[in-house]
């Protein structure tokens, strides 16, 4: 889904009754080549300098923290994650997040890198990349318009060490999602799966996608990880059952 002004269904999504404070109640407590890409990095920091900021950051275990904004210009709300890893914390999808907020995430570990899910989130990136001087992590065809300094990574990779990537075919351009093994293990979803009203937990609408059909095939690999929890860039998370979860939505499918 794009984080844009014409986006469609984001229009549809209404702000009030999903906000970081809300998610409280629910929480208990060598990757491939640097490549350079042909985009403007004057648009892509003026992009950020507008985009909302968020205020509370959540944690739901120990090693994942979430926080999320309503963002005006694209009329949705904009979710973003972090994950604490032994070499440091990869920020996934970030949005800005107020200063104090930030500088208790920072303290978890240190920034180790960003990851972007596909090449309609980059969102803040570049400028978490600048203010921690750390790299950004994308598939190669992510961000094939752009100026932009990126590690490339595939399917399979792990970036840290720890985050797996898992590409997802026929959604957005250079999709991905991601698993985290500790804790009974956690789900990353850029675009692919979605969680909010009135939609639910469900797959991308057929209009954002560039295959559905290969979308939904492709969703049946993250089967192969349990996770206990399912976060997402643009909807409430899971927090219990997702790979059950996950596995009734695509027999659904069939």
């Amino acid at each position: 889904m794009r984080d844009r002004a014409d986006c469609a269904l984001a229009a549809q999504h209404k702000s009030g009754t999903r906000c970081a404070r809300c998610l409280k109640g629910a929480i208990t407590t060598s990757v491939g080549p640097i490549l350079r890409l042909l985009v403007s990095t004057t648009e892509i920091n003026e992009a950020a300098a507008t985009m909302a900021l968020a205020s509370d950051l959540v944690q739901i275990t120990p090693s994942l923290f979430t926080w999320q904004a309503y963002d005006r210009a694209v009329k949705a709300d904009l979710f973003s994650s972090a994950i604490v890893t032994a070499r440091g914390i990869l920020l996934v999808d970030p949005i800005p997040l107020e200063k104090e907020a930030l500088d208790d995430l920072a303290g978890s570990g240190g920034v180790a890198g960003i990851v972007v899910t596909n090449g309609n989130h980059l969102r803040a990136t570049t400028d978490y990349s600048a203010k921690f001087s750390r790299p950004i992590f994308a598939t190669t065809v992510a961000f094939c318009d752009a100026s932009l300094v990126f590690r490339h990574v595939a399917d399979g990779d792990k970036i840290s060490d720890e985050l797996r990537v898992i590409e997802i075919e026929g959604a957005g351009i250079g999709e991905i999602a991601l698993y985290h093994e500790a804790a009974d293990g956690t789900l990353i979803v850029g675009d692919a799966l979605i969680n909010f009203e009135p939609y639910g937990f469900t797959f991308l609408p057929a209009k954002y996608c560039s295959n559905e059909k290969e979308m939904r095939r492709s969703l049946r690999k993250l089967l192969a990880y349990k996770a206990e929890r399912m976060l997402f860039a643009h909807g409430l998370p899971i927090l219990s059952r997702a790979s059950e979860r996950l596995q009734g939505l695509l027999e659904s499918d069939l």
